[in-house]
């Protein structure tokens, strides 16, 4: 059975719990889910230990936010099966303050104009690592100034060049990632590409010494696919596969499992991961 390599859980910006996350996929016949919340290990560590007693393997990893400065967008890595993870808790120390620091800026911004409280957004981020603009969405969706998530309320507040509430939060450089994943014995793997209009900085990973890039995703534009995989053919690239999975927290419907990855694209994780701990990858080299 498939794999799905891309969801999240309530310890960043998923609506369900971790054990909630492996008991779905479990009973929807997954054999291997890989938890990968925003820039912290936390999530998947605890659904690794609550996998192997539902018999549901769980991989490690960590969906890492950075910033492609050259172009000015966002891009994530996806990280795992990392041999030493507290290598790269500095990392997510300094994200998750810089986040902390936008979201109670953008909390006041949204209090002057709503009545809701912080109590209530606390309440809904309870067991997250932060406070994401979900659960701000989420408060207003129950004081009833919203019926959905996102949508004219979320733009109108947080869109990034005219949202009256909107506080940017500093990422790090996608260039220092890669390589300080390499450093802590994981594999590096773009995000989908179609959602930041990733393709450039593609190429230019490259020689950084890239695993592989997410090929399948529900955001995909039809011709991604064909494209991505044929790149990743093209450099001996892993090709990986996962619905994003962020429950209540998403745009449009996406259950889990309905966006996976092959079982010979994780057993080549796996082999490469296993390489890794033999010879340690460097740039410009595989």
């Amino acid at each position: 059975m498939a794999a799905d390599l891309h969801c999240h859980t309530k310890m960043s910006d998923g609506s369900a719990s971790i054990d909630e996350v492996v008991l779905m996929a479990k009973k929807l016949g997954l054999k291997t889910i890989a938890v990968t919340d925003h820039d912290t290990f936390a999530g998947a560590t605890r659904a690794c230990v609550y996998g192997r007693r539902q018999g549901i393997e769980v991989i490690h990893g960590a969906e890492i936010s950075c910033i492609d400065s050259a172009r000015g967008r966002k891009v994530h890595i996806l990280c795992y099966l990392c041999q030493n993870p507290d290598r790269l808790e500095g990392v997510f120390k300094r994200t998750k303050e810089r986040r902390q620091r936008a979201a109670a800026l953008m909390l006041q911004k949204v209090m002057r104009q709503y009545p809701i409280t912080p109590d209530m957004v606390s309440r809904r981020a309870q067991g997250s690592t932060n406070i994401y603009k979900q659960h701000i969405m989420h408060a207003l969706l129950d004081a009833g100034y919203t019926n959905e998530i996102f949508g004219d309320l979320f733009r109108s507040l947080f869109h990034p060049r005219e949202g009256s509430a909107y506080a940017p939060v500093e990422y790090p450089e996608v260039t220092e990632i890669v390589p300080k994943i390499h450093e802590a014995g994981g594999l590096a793997v773009l995000a989908h590409p179609a959602v930041y209009d990733s393709y450039d900085v593609m190429e230019e990973l490259l020689p950084l010494g890239l695993d592989g890039v997410e090929v399948w995703h529900p955001r995909n534009h039809p011709d991604d696919p064909e494209r991505l995989s044929g790149f990743c053919r093209e450099h001996g690239l892993i090709m990986t596969g996962g619905t994003d999975f962020h429950g209540l927290y998403t745009k449009k419907p996406n259950p889990l499992g309905t966006c996976t990855t092959g079982d010979d694209q994780v057993e080549l994780m796996k082999k490469r991961c296993e390489k890794y701990r033999k010879q340690p990858p460097r740039a410009d080299k595989r």
